[in-house]
């Protein structure tokens, strides 16, 4: 199965458009979103075109093909107003023989791994700033932001397919990809 990734949409109905625009363009049959989706957050500045109820309109439009764990972002009122579950901490996603461990990134995170094994995988959102890295035995995956990128980063999103995990920007150009290996 191929997966789209995307994290921390924060309210962005014009980046919300154009990940759904680069879904549609992958193919990929569900849609894994890592939190963050509707509310900018109070550290955050406004970004480009701020309309949650758009954004709630055009995800719900795809709600049968969209899971989606809890950003730090997220309250009972949008799981109110989404017609797919929010409010998650964490999924678990076989896949290439592990275990992907998808989860916002502000409660389990690189110093605070949930339980995982050598060659597992933490897929994780919430930093802005997209990742593909193997580090002492784990796999630490991140998308990076779809509104909101930092450190330099251009707005992105991830795909999964079979044992590969694609970093693109919007517009679709590879970023960087990273091969989950047989250990």
């Amino acid at each position: 199965m191929k997966w789209m990734i995307a994290s921390d949409i924060h309210g962005s109905a014009g980046f919300c458009r154009e990940m759904l625009a680069a879904w549609d363009r992958e193919g990929a049959e569900r849609l894994l979103l890592l939190g963050d989706i509707l509310y900018h957050g109070p550290r955050n500045d406004l970004p480009r075109e701020y309309a949650p109820k758009q954004v709630i309109e055009m995800l719900n439009a795809r709600k049968d093909r969209i899971f989606s764990v809890r950003g730090n972002c997220e309250a009972e009122v949008d799981q109110m107003v989404l017609g797919f579950p929010v409010m998650a901490d964490y999924c678990l996603l076989p896949a290439a023989g592990r275990l992907i461990i998808a989860t916002h990134g502000h409660i389990y995170h690189e110093d605070n791994l949930p339980p995982m094994k050598s060659g597992d995988v933490l897929l994780y959102g919430h930093t802005h700033v997209l990742r593909a890295e193997k580090k002492n035995g784990y796999y630490f995956l991140n998308p990076g932001s779809v509104s909101l990128p930092k450190e330099g980063n251009p707005p992105s999103y991830a795909v999964l397919e079979e044992d590969t995990f694609i970093i693109r920007k919007l517009d679709g150009e590879m970023v960087t990809q990273i091969r989950l290996e047989d250990d």
